[in-house]
């Protein structure tokens, strides 16, 4: 985390799709500025130019409830394809004041952005680009270790192991048939008739069909589901578990989990890609993930979380941007790395 002594400000730019702004969150929250959520919503035809193309001239400054309308702030972070057009316009019309960064590859070239982020197994590189085997995100060992000193007392008296299972859903890349979700279900009876606790979470992209088999598997076992009753108990999950089960349709969900140091088990449904498979293949030889096999494996590992890595290293982009332009240190200090 890092602390903001000097009142400096930040956007989070994005067209509203929540893995992108979770994770641009992160960043915006790991650099501990003043932050607001700055949504794009262009209309065709400039979509289909983007992310090369101009902005929507009907969201430029001076356009009712336009999203980049000033002052502009002293850094915005922003993702997804139709950002980009607004984040180039944004660095253009503050003169170059603004310190720009962008997460993802934009497909437009490492001089998009004053600093891009891109996982490991996107090619894009320069000096400008930092590349880390995991997302950003929003979970921190801080979020966790305060989990563990307050345990959720929905979870904290079920019997170890606890299993924490991260169910997602359909996705662009990959879709749950009939046969996969009687496979993964298999999988999770087999574990839970060992004795060991699911502790699990849907998400809103779950098929409801695997929605009502985990509630009624948990529910047979002496587990925990949450059906969006009370607090939402992610954090707890990953704080508490002995180990995870994720479904591998989400990059996020799999770098999250990683925070908390359990071994990962990883569900494939049908689909998949092949940035997935390079993303899982890292993870693999750092001894964090292993295929979900209907049994508990793997040991523990040291915490991977590039979140504050990502925000350090920003932070310093900034500090240099500033001092070349004559403007006020940016003066962020590192308090957990």
């Amino acid at each position: 985390m890092l602390r903001n002594t000097t009142g400096l400000t930040s956007w989070v730019l994005t067209d509203g799709k929540a893995g992108d702004e979770q994770q641009a969150l992160g960043v915006a929250e790991a650099l501990g500025l003043d932050l607001e959520i700055r949504r794009v919503r262009p209309r065709a035809p400039f979509t289909w130019l983007m992310p090369w193309g101009p902005v929507d001239p009907r969201e430029r400054p001076g356009a009712h409830n336009s999203p980049i309308a000033p002052p502009f702030p002293d850094l915005v972070i922003a993702s997804g394809r139709r950002a980009v057009s607004y984040l180039r316009f944004v660095k253009q019309a503050s003169g170059g004041r603004t310190y720009t960064v962008f997460l993802k590859d934009p497909r437009t070239g490492s001089k998009t952005a004053d600093f891009i982020w891109v996982p490991e197994h996107d090619p894009l590189r320069g000096p400008n680009v930092l590349a880390t085997l995991t997302p950003p995100h929003r979970i921190s060992a801080e979020l966790l270790k305060a989990a563990r000193a307050h345990p959720d007392p929905r979870l904290s008296d079920l019997p170890s192991p606890r299993v924490a299972v991260l169910a997602g859903g359909d996705s662009r890349h990959h879709r749950f048939t009939d046969q996969d979700i009687a496979r993964f279900l298999r999988d999770l009876t087999a574990i839970a008739e060992t004795g060991a606790s699911l502790m699990v979470t849907a998400s809103r992209r779950t098929p409801p069909s695997l929605k009502k088999a985990l509630a009624r598997l948990t529910a047979k076992h002496g587990g925990f589901f949450w059906d969006g009753s009370g607090d939402n108990p992610y954090i707890p999950l990953l704080a508490l578990a002995d180990f995870i089960v994720a479904t591998a349709d989400s990059f996020n969900m799999i770098g999250e989990a990683a925070v908390s140091g359990a071994p990962i088990l990883v569900f494939e449904p049908s689909g998949g890609h092949s940035k997935l498979t390079a993303f899982l293949d890292g993870l693999k030889a750092e001894g964090v993930v292993h295929p979900l096999a209907g049994r508990l494996e793997g040991r523990p590992y040291e915490p991977l979380n590039s979140t504050p890595h990502i925000a350090e290293a920003i932070a310093q982009g900034l500090a240099r941007h500033r001092r070349a332009l004559g403007l006020p240190e940016a003066d962020l200090q590192p308090e957990t790395l």
